[in-house]
């Protein structure tokens, strides 16, 4: 009996220890997943306070027309401030994928989109889907109502064409397509690609796309912050460096 008594301790022990040894091998890992999961620290919430910039995407969109003006109005300023929401919005949740093969997912949808303060619409090498498919259209018309700027990037203009929201107003279009952009759309004052890189005309905006994404996001920057805060980011975006690589 007494041997039966110490068997049946020893074996209730050593559960119990090993129970520990199981907790603390799981409270380990989960502090290292912690320590090395730094995805959370780079969440920028939404801020209802702050002007919010909508980055239209679909599938074959140029990512760097995305990417760009992602990189101007997500830097914060010289106090590390979080100045701009910067949100993504397609049709449907479902991933985008670039016309360079990576995949985006977006923030909103045409259904949930919040308010914008600036609409931001990018191109792809193949527009045709995009100036055919009415529900990227009025969603451009339903956004111009409410913002105070649209941005155009290369072949973006097509869709600003598309939707009429800028007719009697300049736009530039990426360089070569001017001619048939006009042709398409005669109510734009199409400019001159070949000499024009970017063009202001009222709350519109448009670019030749590609690089010079950044100019038509940093025009704005400076529009909605202050010229400090534009060269700021310029410098925090080493632009002056690309602009001397050769040298």
């Amino acid at each position: 009996m007494i041997i039966s008594t110490i068997f049946f301790t020893t074996i209730f022990f050593s559960c119990i220890n090993e129970k520990s040894k199981t907790n603390l091998k799981t409270d380990t890992t989960n502090t290292v997943e912690s320590l090395t999961d730094t995805s959370t620290k780079h969440i920028k919430p939404y801020n209802n306070k702050l002007p919010t910039i909508g980055l239209l995407m679909f599938n074959g969109v140029l990512q760097g027309e995305v990417v760009a003006t992602s990189d101007v109005f997500a830097k914060p300023n010289q106090d590390l401030e979080q100045l701009f929401n910067v949100i993504t919005i397609a049709e449907t949740k479902k991933p985008i994928t670039t016309e360079e093969g990576m995949h985006f997912i977006p923030d909103y949808t045409f259904e949930n989109c919040p308010k914008l303060t600036a609409l931001f619409v990018p191109s792809g090498y193949d527009m045709y889907a995009q100036i055919h498919n009415e529900k990227i259209v009025n969603f451009i018309k339903k956004k111009n109502k409410e913002t105070k700027y649209i941005v155009s990037n290369c072949a973006g203009a097509q869709l600003i064409g598309e939707s009429g929201i800028a007719d009697g107003h300049k736009i530039v279009t990426y360089i070569g397509g001017g001619k048939q952009l006009q042709k398409d759309y005669p109510n734009l004052k199409v400019q001159n690609d070949s000499l024009v890189t970017f063009v202001e005309d009222g709350k519109f905006s448009s670019s030749n796309g590609n690089l010079t994404s950044y100019i038509s996001a940093l025009n704005l920057l400076e529009k909605m912050t202050s010229i400090e805060h534009r060269v700021f980011v310029e410098s925090y975006l080493y632009l002056e460096r690309l602009q001397n690589y050769r040298e």
